[in-house]
């Protein structure tokens, strides 16, 4: 213990002071430099290698358990006691979540509908119950919104759009896009909270026309909404970490956090910590009909 700590302070103190506090030779020290490492040293220097590499291309933000199934589908086993105690050891942390303003403004005199989804975030099939919403992304340009549609059964993001005024059009164009992605069956259930682009007509009337389902969220109520929610916490730890300084910008970098790395390769705890892509693909192997 006493040389490894000489070891790790060498460069702030003199090996030679050091040694005489702790009352060891200088030359034992030398000798302990020069020993081989271990076995489980030089394993856990690999495997601490691997680690870095994932948690780097997480954009810092995978703990021990996703990296400890990223590592196995590497064909790296080891145990997530290991990788947290390595990460610990190492500094390698998860950026942590930071609060967000409410976007939500109801328009009194337009109809509202029941909730229908009732906090039941889970569904057994793809597009079966979709939720929507809408945040805000800070540019030194001023705001740039940002509308998303998620399919509960994967969580995964099926239309999405950007644009630098809340209006009726930025909702419904990312409803455009899930619809032409997804081309869901009648009977879709699709979640909103009680904001006026959501209870407008022209986006009612988008809903009407292909057989959806209306459910909204109680006033004031965000856990009505939590999926999404936790979507936008995510989204505003992992990508949104700074202020961009063109509209633009935040555009590109929000495409890139979606369609690249969330949709496709971010594992979900809630999905046997699989990607949404690669859920759906297990789905749909699953079900494959063999004629």
């Amino acid at each position: 213990m006493k040389f490894r700590f000489i070891e790790q302070h060498r460069h702030q103190f003199p090996v030679v002071r050091m040694c005489a506090v702790l009352g060891v030779s200088p030359s034992g020290y030398y000798t302990f430099r020069k020993r081989r490492p271990s076995h489980r040293a030089r394993e856990n220097q690999r495997l601490l290698v691997h680690i870095r590499a994932i948690h780097r291309a997480s954009r810092e933000t995978y703990g021990y358990r996703r990296i400890y199934h990223e590592l196995r589908e590497q064909g790296i086993v080891c145990s997530r006691h290991r990788i947290a105690r390595l990460m610990r050891q190492a500094g390698l942390r998860v950026k942590s979540r930071r609060p967000y303003k409410v976007t939500t403004r109801a328009n009194p005199r337009h109809p509202v509908a029941d909730n229908l989804l009732d906090r039941d975030f889970q569904a057994d099939q793809p597009d079966r119950k979709w939720v929507a919403d809408i945040t805000y992304i800070a540019t030194d340009q001023g705001w740039l919104y940002l509308a998303t549609v998620m399919d509960l059964f994967s969580r995964r993001i099926v239309g999405w759009s950007m644009q630098p005024r809340m209006k009726t059009n930025l909702v419904a164009d990312a409803l455009k896009m899930a619809l032409a992605r997804r081309r869901p069956d009648a009977g879709l259930l699709h979640h909103s909270d009680r904001g006026s682009q959501f209870t407008s007509a022209d986006y009612q009337k988008l809903l009407a026309a292909h057989g959806i389902q209306v459910s909204m969220s109680r006033t004031g109520n965000c856990y009505d909404n939590a999926v999404m929610e936790s979507f936008f916490a995510t989204l505003k730890t992992e990508c949104v970490d700074r202020r961009y300084a063109t509209r633009q910008e935040a555009r590109a970098c929000v495409f890139d956090y979606i369609e690249v790395w969330y949709n496709r390769r971010r594992r979900h705890s809630s999905l046997d910590y699989l990607s949404p892509e690669a859920y759906e693909r297990r789905y749909a192997r699953d079900n494959l009909t063999v004629h």
